[in-house]
């Protein structure tokens, strides 16, 4: 998103095994976290939604209330239903006695939701269209393990990822 909107960003990679930076800096763990200045921005939707209205061009939302509406609910979906399976099953896999039957299911839920995004891109480059939006921007960073892990990438989110989203051909 920075990039296609052109701004300049100094980058700060954070290890899994000690998140207090991000904590001193937002007040909590999770990442991303954008710093503009005084402003701290962690989520990121909230990001995107932040970028948006700080510098609106190029945009990554549409201008048209309705188009910009149906781009709302499908993010509204990605975070708050896509996104339940694999944090679901992180939780699972951490458990002492993790149900398998239960991280199958989700898995195969996550690998099923495959076909929405191959139809969202059928004809097109985009999730929502022919030019880069915010759908892209959210659901990169997850869809991206259907082909990009880099093998020494042990994280366990990151498995899960890779392993429930692998493209069939």
């Amino acid at each position: 998103a920075l990039a296609h909107k052109g701004l300049a960003v100094e980058s700060v990679v954070i290890s899994y095994e000690d998140r207090s930076p991000v904590v001193e800096v937002s007040g909590q763990g999770l990442v991303p976290v954008l710093v503009d200045g005084d402003v701290v921005v962690p989520d990121s939707l909230a990001i995107l939604r932040y970028l948006e209205e700080r510098w609106p061009d190029p945009p990554l939302f549409p201008r048209e209330a309705a188009r910009r509406a149906e781009l709302d609910v499908f993010l509204a979906w990605f975070n708050e239903v896509w996104k339940v399976a694999p944090n679901a099953i992180e939780d699972e896999l951490e458990r002492d006695d993790p149900d398998h039957a239960r991280v199958q299911e989700l898995g195969a839920r996550m690998h099923d939701s495959l076909d929405l995004f191959e139809r969202l891109l059928d004809g097109r480059d985009h999730l929502f269209g022919d030019e880069l939006s915010a759908a892209d921007c959210a659901a990169f960073p997850f869809l991206k393990f259907a082909k990009l892990r880099d093998p020494e990438d042990d994280e366990l989110f990151h498995r899960i990822l890779d392993d429930n989203l692998q493209l069939d051909g």
